[in-house]
């Protein structure tokens, strides 16, 4: 169960734009609020149910997640609904961000997972890593906000919805030739690891 409310929330977050673009094009904002209200309410209740050792970081972004929406519905002001993004992009922030003031920060926590032993270089490359996707989500939680509240439903979805997705998968294929370039840890069962050892190849002992 905790697996797939893992999926549906990942879901739910990436397909949120388009849906709420798709959604205001045919319906009226309340109309789209109360469905939004309605199918993040018992997932938010279930989530803090099960995972009642999180509860305080999960009832703070479940409510303020709500609250955006309960805002719009009021207000009858779709802006509202577009500052879910900036929500996510917080929410990322302060996990990153808080990890680089209490260590190992996220990205080692990450690394650790499949490694155990890093060298004084690695943890460095970690951290550096770590700050670079809080400075991220700095931007684009700021993009975000500017686009939800000055530009168009349509330009606000195709970045919040789509663009933003593509500079987040272009920054982790980025970072990862950048991690082989530096250190040259390659798997040998990894058929992409086999390929970047013929182009990086491990450093002579």
């Amino acid at each position: 169960m905790k697996i797939v409310l893992g999926i549906l929330s990942a879901l739910f977050a990436v397909a949120y734009p388009i849906a709420v673009y798709v959604g205001l094009s045919r319906f009226s904002v309340r109309s789209v609020a109360l469905l939004i209200l309605a199918l993040l309410l018992p997932g938010a209740i279930l989530r803090i149910w099960r995972r009642r050792d999180q509860a305080r970081q999960l009832i703070g972004i479940s409510l303020s997640a709500l609250c955006l929406v309960a805002l719009a519905l009021c207000f009858d002001d779709e802006r509202f609904m577009r500052a879910y993004p900036v929500l996510i992009n917080a929410a990322l922030l302060s996990q990153f961000a808080w990890t680089l003031v209490r260590p190992p920060s996220m990205v080692e926590r990450f690394a650790r997972m499949q490694v155990d032993d890093l060298t004084d270089a690695e943890l460095a490359y970690c951290r550096s890593v770590t700050l670079f996707w809080s400075l991220f989500f700095v931007a684009n939680g700021a993009l975000s906000a500017a686009l939800a509240i000055f530009a168009s439903r349509g330009a606000w979805a195709l970045y919040t919805g789509l663009v933003a997705y593509l500079l987040i998968g272009a920054c982790f294929a980025v970072e990862f030739v950048i991690r082989k370039y530096r250190f040259r840890h390659h798997a040998p069962a990894n058929a992409l690891d086999r390929l970047f050892a013929r182009v990086f190849p491990p450093h002579a002992p």
